[in-house]
């Protein structure tokens, strides 16, 4: 059999494929005991043009009334309902500011220095400035340890313009590898899998592409001999999600274009809801290879200005939604709008949760941040941000309160959990838990 190992995840080579196990405790066990345990991981995913802080933060209780202490006390949020099923998981954060962001105007300045916690140079040009983002910094510690340091996805391009005195990169970019660098993201599905499991050499033939279980076939059937039933099991499970979703990375690219759209990158799905979940299964399978352990997902390009029609009332420009000046023409879809990209959230929990890792879960094992930059498109706003974290190792099931607390806390909490050795991080001297 041809396999090997890097840290504690078992891998079969095949010709131009390296293909990434899933946790199967008869391989842990040859481990030495302190790596036996599942590792720690960070998912970022962050949304664009803020969210109306009258739907995300639950109504205020009638003189008299009391909530249901069965219930998280976020539930009666409207934006947050999908996230029920997963309440003992899910914390809530208010308060939290980004005060990197606290000057500069428009969006730009606000989505940016999300993860970083600096203030940008305002730039129409390449000059640009950010800091070093947190999930950067992670992968530079511990990023060895796995076959992908790290993991950026994203679902819109880069055209490079000038906007309000801002390049319109800084508005395509959460993660940084350095002040003037953003990293690049994959937006086409495909490429994002075939940096998972293939070579480059493999993945740009396109004339003999076969599956990546073709190319280690053999030598799993092998190494399913030498498995426990249940890891016989795992290995099935897991093996049937890969070629799932192979086939509808390969559909999806072939469906037609919409209309009245831009023409796709090639490979990039046309249909929006099946290019975002495309890509919190690709996030799905890349914890549980553990082919990373951070991934940042930024689903839109801020400023996006996405028809979001297939939402019953969602016609027209997410963006000017978004500066709805209190307009109820404008506030009942820019609420549900937010609503749907939590409900996209949610979908991602699921996934996480149904992976069986060890004593748990995969979800349990990591920590899943859902942000925007702004708690409010209309007034730009980046304090008391809508922060959700879900996961194990973190509060939840309640509402956190951290009033005027730097965002950055939290962020060096999630580098600790990583075991990423800081003792600060931007304007936080302390982590929040």
């Amino acid at each position: 059999m041809t396999a090997l190992r890097i840290g504690r995840r078992a891998f079969l080579r095949g010709t131009g494929v390296t293909f990434a196990l899933p946790w199967l405790e008869t391989l842990a066990a040859r481990l030495p005991k302190p790596d036996r345990a599942p590792p720690r991981r960070v998912c970022i995913v962050v949304t664009p043009n803020g969210m109306l802080p009258s739907a995300w933060h639950p109504p205020k209780l009638a003189e008299g009334e009391q909530r249901d202490p069965a219930l998280p006390e976020w539930l009666p949020s409207y934006t947050l309902a999908s996230l029920a099923p997963h309440a003992i998981r899910v914390g809530v954060f208010t308060g939290l500011a980004n005060r990197g962001s606290f000057t500069g105007d428009g969006h730009y300045a606000k989505v940016a220095p999300l993860l970083t916690g600096q203030r940008i140079r305002r730039t129409g040009g390449r000059d640009l400035r950010n800091g070093v983002s947190f999930d950067q910094l992670a992968a530079r510690q511990i990023g060895q340890r796995t076959l992908l340091p790290s993991l950026e996805l994203g679902c819109d391009p880069i055209y490079p313009v000038e906007d309000m005195g801002y390049s319109t990169v800084y508005g395509g970019h959460i993660s940084w590898s350095a002040e003037d660098r953003p990293v690049q993201k994959e937006i086409v599905p495909r490429q994002a899998f075939d940096r998972l499991f293939r070579s480059r050499r493999l993945a740009a033939d396109g004339a003999t592409r076969t599956s990546v279980l073709d190319a280690v076939r053999r030598d799993s059937k092998r190494l399913a001999a030498r498995l426990s039933a249940s890891d016989r099991h795992k290995l099935d499970e897991y093996e049937d999600a890969v070629r799932s979703l192979e086939r509808r990375i390969d559909a999806a690219a072939t469906m037609p274009q919409v209309a009245d759209g831009p023409p796709p990158a090639a490979g990039r799905p046309a249909d929006y809801p099946t290019h975002v979940n495309l890509m919190f299964d690709l996030i799905a399978l890349a914890f549980r290879s553990d082919a990373t352990r951070i991934v940042t997902f930024l689903t839109a390009n801020e400023v996006s200005g996405r028809n979001f029609e297939w939402i019953e009332g969602c016609a027209g420009n997410f963006h000017a939604f978004s500066h709805h000046q209190n307009k109820p023409e404008n506030l009942e879809p820019y609420r549900r709008i937010n609503r749907w990209h939590v409900e996209q959230f949610a979908g991602l929990l699921d996934r996480l949760a149904a992976i069986e890792e060890a004593d748990g879960t995969v979800l349990d094992h990591s920590s899943v941040v859902l942000a925007a930059a702004m708690s409010d498109g209309n007034r730009h706003s980046p304090r008391n941000l809508p922060i959700v974290v879900a996961g194990g190792g973190h509060p939840t099931g309640r509402i956190v309160s951290k009033k005027n607390t730097p965002l950055c806390r939290l962020w060096l909490s999630l580098l600790r959990q990583l075991g990423v050795d800081a003792d600060e991080f931007a304007d936080a001297r302390e982590p929040l838990f």
